[in-house]
């Protein structure tokens, strides 16, 4: 009789769980209305176990069932955040690291949503003139040469989509 008591318990609060999995992910819509439906049949169900432990049972889901809504939300809205990192190597040498944390989908589009980059729209995309406020001098035939990880990158900045990590390097360079 005890063992079918604590099946019947366990049987109830797995219900229970079920049911505030299901309004937590289809409830969110329609203001919570099929959340207390449905909470309602599980606990008619779960009508032969006693208040004590119903109780503690559903607010042991409710809490488990809310941090684990809570921590999927934030990662599914930080999936899309980027941290990159951009060195910028100026005509007299000097370096300087910029940290990027942004949601764009390219780089050309980060750089210029921070201000980091000027350039003009060409047929082939983002042709970048000005970074960090210095400009390439088209007469001294002056370039920003767009590098990642030192190698050459074949890509213009808005055609590069971004990874989690990644680190680019513009540097002035001389000479066509």
């Amino acid at each position: 009789m005890k063992h079918t008591k604590q099946t019947l318990g366990r049987l109830g609060a797995l219900l229970l769980s079920l049911a505030l999995v299901l309004s937590v992910f289809a409830g969110c819509s329609n203001g919570g209305a099929s959340s207390s439906s449905q909470e309602s049949g599980v606990s008619s169900a779960a009508s032969s176990q006693t208040e004590e432990s119903s109780s503690a049972l559903s607010s042991a889901a409710e809490s488990s069932t809310v941090e684990s809504a809570a921590s999927g939300e934030s990662a599914v809205s930080q999936a899309a955040v980027k941290e990159i990192t951009v060195k910028v190597v100026h005509s007299d040498g000097s370096e300087k690291e910029f940290p990027i944390s942004t949601e764009a989908e390219t780089l050309g589009d980060a750089l210029m949503a921070e201000g980091l980059v000027e350039g003009e729209e060409s047929s082939y995309g983002l042709f970048i003139t000005t970074v960090d406020g210095e400009t390439a001098d088209d007469s001294n035939q002056e370039w920003w040469c767009l590098t990642k990880g030192g190698e050459m990158w074949n890509y213009g900045a808005d055609s590069t989509e971004l990874s989690d990590g990644d680190t680019y390097e513009l540097t002035l360079t001389v000479g066509y």
